[in-house]
């Protein structure tokens, strides 16, 4: 049912003025559902403190509430014909709703709250349905769905990670938000975080990374304090892009986690000499973006200075990370062995203050429309690196869209990974053994079995004499039958 009801929502979207992509009905359908998931949240909590005896002091006010403005029901529970739609509707939306909302973030006693993130979406967002009777119809449309049990929260996180992955067929860097589950599991499991860790993404997008560490850690017959402290203190993010933020929050939300630690900032304006022990964390899981380049005033803020995003990131990543801490990182394959300052310099930073372990060579097509090669750098910091295990990833297809990255494709890696055992896929590398002015890290397999050598042309002329042969033996034998 779900599926057809977003399907709908898209095909009404699609007739709007002001929605021209896949992009925009994801942005659109997503400041609804939240509405839509903090009334039954509110309903939840008003259950909950009638059973315990307790009054639930609502959050929104009466008028902005759902069942007032957007889904006044007959005592048949259908929505009262007299609701608001066409003009009157999106003059009230536009003009009284979102800054109702907007407010919510000044008036919010911290950043942790779902208050806040109300206030923080809609500061960020605003309604481009221009036809009140579209937006009539889609907000109907939500109103059909629930976030009341599990089963539900599940199809709908399910669902809303399908419009995301489209989002990178839609144009204006929508892929940029989706790094591939299977990808996303596999450096999870070998970073293997445990409850009481504090995990952190600085380019959180759609919150895959969060996403999917909660679904990891979110095990059957956890504790009421153990499940408390995966909703409130293990998760952290920030995202400079504003429809990423809200995607964000909202695949969160969807999977489970009531008010996200996700904060709307540019990570890379944050100065790394501000960093102090209590703003560092036990985990790090993280695909910052390829290719972005970063003003002379961001570059400032690091010790190695260059304009490549991806490098910026890492630095950070590393000093963020607190002592101990574990890292699991996407990252350009270049930056194993580009030879400009920058790149070497953070290369003897990562080697020298961390202990890179282990490196996942990834095949070319492994995030759809990237058209780059890239690595995973899982580390640990405390300790320099003396060697490190590198897996390459040899498959017998070409990913693509149609063809995409599976886990069982990434079997072997985890099952070789936790012994770094060597094999046609693996080896070690010994860094005292590299160039040390350049610490060239490329992923070059010394296990490739080597193709036989080309033939010489006298070998080539004397097969083919002896080929001539045979078919003459051949064709002698055939005429004795005829």
């Amino acid at each position: 049912m779900f599926e057809q009801t977003f399907k709908n929502i898209d095909d009404i979207l699609h007739k709007d003025s002001g929605c021209g992509s896949e992009l925009d009905y994801v942005e659109q359908t997503s400041w609804i559902l939240f509405l839509k998931y903090l009334d039954d949240l509110e309903k939840d909590k008003h259950t909950e403190a009638q059973l315990s005896g307790t009054t639930y002091q609502q959050i929104i006010g009466e008028k902005f509430q759902w069942h007032q403005w957007a889904a006044p029901k007959l005592e048949n529970n259908k929505i009262d014909h007299n609701a608001k739609t066409g003009d009157d509707l999106v003059d009230f939306v536009n003009n009284e709703l979102f800054p109702y909302f907007k407010k919510f973030k000044g008036n919010a006693e911290n950043a942790n709250t779902i208050e806040y993130k109300i206030g923080e979406i809609f500061s960020e967002l605003k309604n481009r349905i221009q036809s009140g009777y579209n937006l009539r119809e889609v907000v109907n449309l939500v109103d059909e769905l629930h976030f009341r049990t599990h089963k539900e929260k599940h199809e709908m996180s399910h669902l809303y990670e399908g419009k995301i992955k489209n989002m990178g067929n839609a144009g204006r860097n929508g892929g940029e938000y989706y790094t591939p589950r299977p990808l996303i599991k596999t450096i999870i499991k070998v970073v293997a975080p445990v409850i009481g860790d504090t995990i952190y993404d600085g380019a959180v997008g759609s919150a895959g990374f969060l996403v999917e560490a909660f679904e990891y850690l979110n095990t059957k017959g956890l504790s009421a304090s153990q499940a408390e402290i995966l909703q409130k203190n293990t998760f952290y993010g920030k995202e400079k892009k504003s429809l990423a933020y809200i995607i964000g929050i909202m695949n969160m939300i969807l999977h489970g986690v009531e008010a996200p630690n996700i904060i709307h900032s540019n990570t890379l304006a944050e100065n790394l000499a501000d960093i102090q022990e209590k703003d560092r964390y036990h985990v790090i899981l993280a695909n910052p973006p390829f290719g972005g380049k970063e003003r002379n005033e961001v570059q400032q803020n690091f010790p190695i200075r260059t304009g490549e995003t991806a490098s910026l990131f890492l630095q950070h990543f590393i000093k963020i990370l607190k002592a101990g801490g574990k890292a699991g990182v996407v990252i350009k394959n270049t930056f194993l062995s580009n030879t400009d300052n920058a790149s070497i310099a953070l290369r003897k930073e990562l080697l020298t203050y961390c202990n890179l372990h282990t490196v996942l060579d990834l095949p070319g097509g492994t995030f759809t429309g990237a058209g780059v090669k890239t690595v995973v750098l899982f580390f640990e910091k405390g300790n320099a690196t003396q060697k490190t295990w590198f897996y390459q990833l040899n498959l017998d297809r070409n990913l693509g869209k149609t063809n995409p990255l599976n886990e069982k494709d990434l079997a072997e890696f985890i099952t070789l990974q936790k012994t770094q055992a060597n094999s046609e896929n693996s080896w070690t590398l010994n860094i005292a053994d590299l160039d040390q002015k350049t610490l060239d890290l490329s992923a070059k397999n010394p296990n490739t079995p080597e193709e036989a050598p080309l033939r010489t042309p006298e070998e080539i002329l004397e097969n083919m004499t002896e080929l001539d042969k045979e078919s003459a033996t051949l064709l002698k034998s055939v005429q004795k039958l005829l």
